[in-house]
């Protein structure tokens, strides 16, 4: 097995041709040809629902594979739109509901809201890399997360977006040499020193950012030495892992509403 440096240049290196052979694998070719011939015929919030493939791709593509079951937390967002600074998906700390609802804005443009690039190419688009992320994971949990933190980081406009997201902040807190346990700390506290230690606006620096994942890979293999045994789980966008405690995410989450 190829080591977690190595096996993410690999992958980094040559991107485009990485998300290419992965829209041509089997089972992701059949749900891209399915969403391309189907989703112009999506007009409405009920024929998006109700379409079991449109619908668990196009969560898939935003990264919230995991809360298709909630169907009426979904429906609630859709219907609410993003238009109005209380809307539902407006006032939830994690971004990617406001990112499906902009994509799928029925409230704002009715009938015509598949026919933009962004619910057609555009998902496609996010949902191959998707896929890509996950297929890297299940063979190396550290290419996954770098791969993650790759396509965040440069859209992180402060250190509270990675103090929210489980996985952005595994990723800091192990190119840091940060113990997960400095999750006990208010907030405040982990946001100062982080800030304290990384420039959030270097994630728009492509050689900046590059080297931070080099030195985040490189610290991840030591941490989890390459093995044929499965690496340890850490969900993007899931059920969260030791050291942020649900007190923390309800703090975070009171930041997000207070400034929006």
């Amino acid at each position: 097995m190829l080591s977690t440096p190595l096996a993410f240049n690999l992958v980094a290196r040559d991107l485009p041709r990485s998300l290419e052979r992965t829209a041509q694998e089997p089972m992701a070719a059949r749900d891209i040809a399915y969403y391309e011939e189907n989703i112009s015929k999506i007009r409405s919030i009920d024929d998006f629902m109700s379409d079991e493939r449109i619908y668990r791709f196009a969560l898939k593509a935003h990264g919230l594979e995991d809360m298709a079951y909630a169907k009426a937390f979904i429906r609630k967002a859709l219907e609410e739109g993003t238009d109005e600074r209380d809307s539902f998906a407006n006032r939830l700390a994690d971004k990617r509901y406001r990112d499906l609802v902009e994509t799928f804005n029925f409230k704002r443009y009715d009938s015509a809201t598949t026919s933009f690039s962004r619910a057609q190419s555009g998902t496609i688009e996010k949902f191959v890399r998707q896929t890509l992320e996950e297929t890297q994971g299940a063979q190396n949990e550290g290419v996954r997360l770098a791969l993650y933190f790759e396509r965040k980081a440069p859209g992180i406009e402060n250190v509270y977006e990675i103090l929210a997201d489980p996985a952005l902040l595994k990723v800091v807190q192990t190119a840091l040499g940060l113990s997960p346990q400095t999750g006990g700390a208010s907030v405040e506290q982990q946001a100062a020193f982080i800030e304290g230690r990384l420039d959030i606006a270097d994630f728009k620096d492509p050689d900046a950012l590059s080297r931070f994942l080099t030195r985040f890979t490189s610290l991840y293999e030591l941490d989890n030495p390459t093995a044929p045994a499965s690496a340890p789980n850490i969900l993007i966008g899931g059920p969260t892992p030791q050291g942020i405690g649900i007190n923390l995410l309800t703090s975070i989450q009171s930041i997000k509403r207070g400034g929006f």
